[in-house]
């Protein structure tokens, strides 16, 4: 079986989504009786998006796909028809909850383009339970189209290894709005601790005191494993990779409660109202009175999620497909 993988995401950024990619075509790779084709087109500049949302997306990467057996499409964009099946992996559906956190280029055309591969796809992957839920209720999905297939960790992310030095609560995610950095960095005032910001710089005019920028996964692993905690308070995730790698690092994760990110710590971190930066500032001091609880907890967590199994699930579909 010959299946085009989308790549693109990789040159568009080094976050979540290009991670995402990274660990599942690594997991996929040198697969009995499975040809993982890598599809791309463009790299990074508004130019090159331009032209892959507006004309590769919806046209070119079908006729890429045209003599494969499937097209994966690692983003929600996706062409508008297609010889082969497609599937498409929605991560979140911040673009239809909080439109305003996007560029004005991503969010006209992004909503449309979500849409539309929701309807065209002969299946969606959803990375998790919350973001099925948003698909069958925003987009009114039927369930039975949608597969959840969750995200995995790197190996670099582990208790074992070297330390950052200072005493500090770390955050990670790109400046952008959704992230809620702002409120972040008050909880970490009130709370009476250092606080160091690690991710790429994004828009929306989003700059924090601590920003140390995006850093080398081996750096990241020893922020990790220094942190007095790590603090992950977005506003809206369809997954959130850093709640994992912190609690694979041997960390204890704040997080906020009642969205996908709750359900990723699954009962391993201190979970708290995203809108309240004194409610983040007491489960910051949580995390240092209930640390040999939680960490420990948050590591056996950590430990259920693997490219591996990603993998197995997505070549499952791909197979059902075809």
């Amino acid at each position: 079986m010959r299946v085009g993988l989308d790549v693109s995401p990789r040159a568009q950024t080094k976050a979540g989504t290009a991670r995402v990619v990274d660990g599942l075509a690594g997991a996929l790779a040198g697969r009995p009786d499975l040809d993982v084709v890598p599809l791309t087109f463009g790299g990074g500049g508004r130019g090159a998006t331009a032209v892959r949302d507006a004309i590769w997306y919806p046209l070119g990467i079908a006729r890429a796909a045209r003599h494969l057996d499937l097209l994966h499409c690692t983003t929600f964009r996706g062409p508008i028809r297609a010889r082969v099946p497609v599937v498409v992996t929605v991560h979140d559906l911040a673009l239809l909850r909080y439109p305003e956190a996007f560029r004005p280029w991503h969010r006209a055309t992004g909503r449309l383009a979500l849409r539309s591969s929701a309807r065209a796809a002969d299946a969606i992957v959803a990375v998790s339970e919350f973001t099925r839920d948003e698909l069958v209720e925003l987009l009114a999905v039927p369930a039975e189209r949608i597969r959840i297939v969750r995200n995995g960790i790197e190996p670099v992310f582990s208790p074992d290894g070297p330390r950052a030095e200072g005493d500090y609560v770390l955050a990670v995610g790109t400046l952008e709005p959704r992230k809620n950095l702002a409120r972040v960095v008050e909880a970490a005032r009130l709370a009476g601790v250092d606080l160091r910001v690690v991710g790429a710089a994004g828009w929306g005019g989003v700059e924090v005191p601590g920003w140390v920028g995006r850093v080398p996964d081996e750096d990241l692993a020893r922020l990790y494993r220094g942190a007095r905690c790590v603090v992950y308070a977005s506003l809206y995730e369809g997954f959130g990779l850093p709640v994992l790698e912190a609690m694979a690092s041997g960390v204890p994760v704040v997080t906020s409660r009642g969205g996908a990110t709750e359900e990723v710590a699954g009962g391993a971190a201190v979970l708290v109202d995203p809108l309240d930066p004194e409610a983040i500032a007491a489960g910051i001091a949580e995390t240092t009175t209930r640390r040999d609880e939680l960490v420990p907890r948050g590591l056996a967590r950590a430990r259920e999620f693997t490219w591996a199994a990603g993998a197995d699930a997505v070549e499952t579909l791909w197979r059902e497909l075809t």
